[in-house]
């Protein structure tokens, strides 16, 4: 780590990295496949796609729908089903809420960059008691670009009031890692999160790998250290 590093803040993906949401965003797919006569999918065969969006995860979950109105329509109404259930069953991966008391015992500012929609990020947000928590909480639809646009990440800067070569990204997704790079940021990549089998994170360019929310917190003190 360059000693001339001086970390300001912390900046997180949402799903599959700060919070375990997949048991909420499956339920609403899998009751809207059996609305209208597909078979459940199994939650293990599409966790992995959730960082790539319900659209992505429709396609995977019911290959045989060629039709793209009618994956349009499974996806629109698997997003109304998830809105007015979005935090029924997520939950925050263990050790995430002893890493935020950390980051903010240690003065540091943390906040969210996310491709989920306003939306939905900020009622879970809400529902975690996080909004007045945050220096910064951008979704995807926040700027005219998503990750891994850098836009999204310059606006978390701009509203956090850091600049990027100050801060550290953790995602779970290459697109994460990307983002962050692009703008000269450090970059955590979450291997707890919604990987697909196929995924090489090692072969992201992240700063370090991470599998667990205590190693975030391992790596943050380290830097501070140093």
């Amino acid at each position: 780590m360059p000693s001339k590093f001086e970390l300001a803040a912390v900046l997180f993906d949402l799903d599959g990295t700060l919070v375990d949401s997949a048991p909420d965003i499956i339920a609403a797919l899998n009751k809207v496949l059996l609305q209208h006569g597909f078979a459940e999918v199994l939650p293990e065969t599409i966790k992995p796609f959730i960082s790539y969006g319900i659209s992505a995860m429709v396609k995977h979950g019911a290959p045989e729908v060629l039709d793209s109105e009618l994956i349009d329509k499974l996806t629109t109404d698997t997003l109304t089903y998830y809105a007015g259930n979005i935090a029924t069953h997520s939950v925050l991966y263990p050790g995430i809420a002893e890493l935020l008391a950390m980051i903010e015992s240690r003065e540091l500012k943390w906040g969210i960059i996310t491709n989920k929609r306003g939306r939905f990020t900020e009622p879970l947000m809400a529902a975690l008691n996080f909004t007045d928590r945050v220096a910064c909480m951008i979704s995807g639809d926040t700027t005219a670009h998503s990750k891994p646009h850098p836009e999204p990440m310059l606006k978390a800067c701009e509203i956090a009031g850091v600049p990027a070569e100050q801060c550290v990204y953790i995602g779970d997704a290459q697109h994460d890692i990307l983002a962050g790079r692009t703008v000269s940021m450090k970059t955590l990549a979450a291997t707890y999160g919604y990987l697909k089998p196929d995924d090489t994170p090692e072969q992201w360019g992240a700063d370090a790998l991470v599998s667990s929310p205590s190693q975030i917190s391992t790596w943050i003190n380290a830097v501070l250290c140093h």
